[in-house]
């Protein structure tokens, strides 16, 4: 019997159907699933498109298109689909990221059209905790940065991006949408830090939260204060949050080459379940 396959955009009425997908592997899929359950499949809600690839007429992969081009659930063949109609709509987004494989094999095909990249991760393990830190106790220091706080938080934001990410987040449009992206985080509390006479030494937050998973994110520590094990004990604190207050499983994916991150992680419980790759332009 012959295969059909098609792909579009998906329209709002087929939220329920998007949501199925998204299910289907709720850690890899935790930032888009927090996107779609918050803002429906309407583009301007959703900050892009959510694109699906359908055989025989079954919705079986997405892509988001938006500020991250993002592939879930998608095989060879929906990869190849997702390529093409990227490559014909021409580079919208600031990276390419999600789970390696469909990922590696998505900017293989973009490659020559949007490169070169400003930088390639290939392999970003993904790590992942259900249980409370046994080894490590929480600093009781770390706490819920408070909407009065959001100065005192925002210059450790801006630290820790302009480190990950090699651009500051305050480039051009002065920085509005980060900061607002981190008032919101605050507001909804989920922003955490450790102070020390008026400064962050310790900062992480719990970014996506679906009812499944969440995925911790931003961690950061004060230069002055690396190496004095802060980031297991503070890590040990966002995670108890986490799991009581917000989901069944904590998430996080590390840059490989971060061998003393990685090492905190595991003595703070995580394991390595997979891994990401992040294309940034």
């Amino acid at each position: 019997m012959l295969t059909t396959t098609t792909t579009r955009a998906l329209g709002p009425g087929e939220l329920d159907e998007a949501l199925a997908v998204l299910q289907r592997r709720p850690v890899d899929n935790a930032f888009v699933t927090a996107r779609v359950r918050a803002s429906g499949l309407d583009p301007w809600r959703l900050g892009g498109e959510m694109w699906g690839w359908f055989q025989d007429g079954r919705l079986e992969s997405l892509c988001y298109a938006g500020a991250n081009l993002v592939p879930v659930c998608a095989g060879p063949e929906a990869v190849s689909a997702f390529a093409e109609r990227a490559r014909r709509q021409g580079r919208r987004c600031s990276s390419i990221v999600g789970p390696a494989e469909p990922t590696a094999a998505l900017w293989s095909a973009l490659e020559p059209h949007w490169g070169p990249a400003r930088e390639v991760r290939p392999h970003q393990p993904l790590m992942v905790t259900d249980a409370p830190s046994v080894t490590v106790a929480p600093d009781p220091y770390v706490r819920r940065v408070r909407k009065d706080e959001l100065d005192l938080v925002m210059p450790a934001c801006v630290a820790m991006f302009t480190e990950e990410v090699g651009i500051s987040p305050m480039a051009g449009d002065g920085g509005l949408v980060y900061q607002s992206r981190v008032a919101e985080l605050v507001g909804s509390g989920r922003a955490f830090a450790r102070f020390e006479d008026g400064r962050v030494v310790f900062k992480a937050e719990i970014g996506a939260v679906t009812p499944q998973a969440c995925q911790i994110q931003g961690v950061w520590v004060a230069p002055d204060r690396r190496g004095q094990r802060l980031s297991e004990s503070g890590m040990a604190a966002v995670l108890r949050y986490a799991l009581n207050e917000v989901a069944p499983v904590a998430s996080l994916y590390v840059n490989d080459f971060n061998t003393a991150a990685r090492a905190s992680y595991r003595r703070v419980g995580f394991r390595e379940v997979g891994a990401f790759m992040s294309v940034l332009f």
